[in-house]
């Protein structure tokens, strides 16, 4: 019997709920491995589970991201050995553990170049960027994009292969220092929402035309001054909520606005299928070794303190992107 240290949620709430406790694995069912965790990912969604924003039947353990070596597999298995490295980023749900069952068919083997921290840091992020770069909209070279949270883990991704591609990026930051870091990353045009008009400023930057593209996680304070950052036929790409859910709105609005296109688009959904999870990895794992994206990571918290961990998160403290470390 393998016991692990885990962080468990007894019911939605506050950042108090994530509780540290020990608990013991069952046994491997057949076509599972067990891993043993050496970095996890700290993600926004995982604030969603924990306070219900996106439910989870309670008790739970957070988590939809980690890395690690795998340390027993079951019957059935095919493709991973002991010893094999190893991430995930689409769940199941409860990486925020120090070891785990898991599925095989959610596992992805990590090249040598890429470390177990890197993994974690970029794996759920680093392929959303994947998927909403090249297939929610195909963003091509000369184009000019607004990303909101720049300088946030997604952000700062996003602005280092964006600027790859030849892609101009328009970033939203919250101060001084996160603009120069978003720029730092690539990122073209910084705009500081705490002392300027984000749509005012796009529209000044692009003389008046708007962008094709607009990334937003932040939600219901962006959102629809993001609407009218877009030139006719845009694209609002909307994959967060980190100020909240946006508000009901009618889809006449679209048409007022430029016959705009509107989607909620997820990384569950975009990789559900083993063969997209492994091609838009892939991408990641390409860019890496290309050098087109790094690792930014700025806060390293212990598991046992998630707690802490999601306070800087939803506090909009953090920079760049945040692991736990079991």
């Amino acid at each position: 019997m393998t016991t692990a240290q885990i962080i468990q949620v007894a019911a939605p709430g506050g950042a108090e709920t994530l509780a540290f406790t020990d608990s013991t694995l069952p046994a491997l069912k057949e076509n599972e491995v067990r891993v043993r965790h050496n970095a996890i990912g700290l993600n926004f969604i995982d604030v969603y589970h924990r306070t219900g924003l996106y439910p989870v039947p309670a008790p739970f353990t957070p988590g939809l991201e980690a890395a690690g070596v795998i340390e027993d597999v079951s019957a059935g298995v095919d493709g991973f050995v002991a010893g094999d490295r190893v991430a995930y980023c689409t769940g199941p749900i409860g990486a925020y553990s120090s070891h785990r069952n898991m599925p095989t068919d959610t596992l992805v083997k990590l090249p040598d170049a890429v470390s177990d921290e890197a993994a974690a840091a970029l794996m759920l992020k680093a392929t959303t960027v994947a998927f909403l770069i090249h297939e929610t909209f195909h963003v091509k070279h000369g184009q000019t994009v607004l990303w909101h949270a720049a300088a946030g883990g997604v952000g700062l991704i996003a602005c280092q292969w964006l600027k790859a591609k030849g892609v101009t990026v328009i970033g939203t930051v919250g101060g001084a220092d996160k603009a120069a870091l978003a720029r730092d990353h690539g990122c073209t045009h910084t705009i500081d929402y705490t002392s300027e008009n984000f749509t005012d400023r796009v529209r000044e930057i692009t003389g008046g035309a708007g962008v094709p593209v607009v990334y937003d996680s932040v939600g219901k304070a962006t959102f629809d001054g993001s609407l009218d950052c877009l030139a006719p036929r845009g694209m609002m790409v909307s994959f967060g909520n980190a100020t909240g859910a946006v508000d009901p709105m009618a889809p006449g609005i679209l048409g007022q606005k430029g016959s705009l296109f509107l989607t909620r688009p997820s990384l569950l959904h975009y990789a559900s299928a083993r063969d997209d999870l492994v091609r838009l990895t892939g991408l990641v794992f390409d860019a890496v070794a290309d050098g087109h994206i790094t690792p930014t990571i700025n806060q390293r918290f212990a598991l046992r303190d998630a707690g802490t961990a999601h306070r800087a998160l939803e506090g909009r403290e953090t920079t760049g992107q945040s692991i736990l470390l079991p």
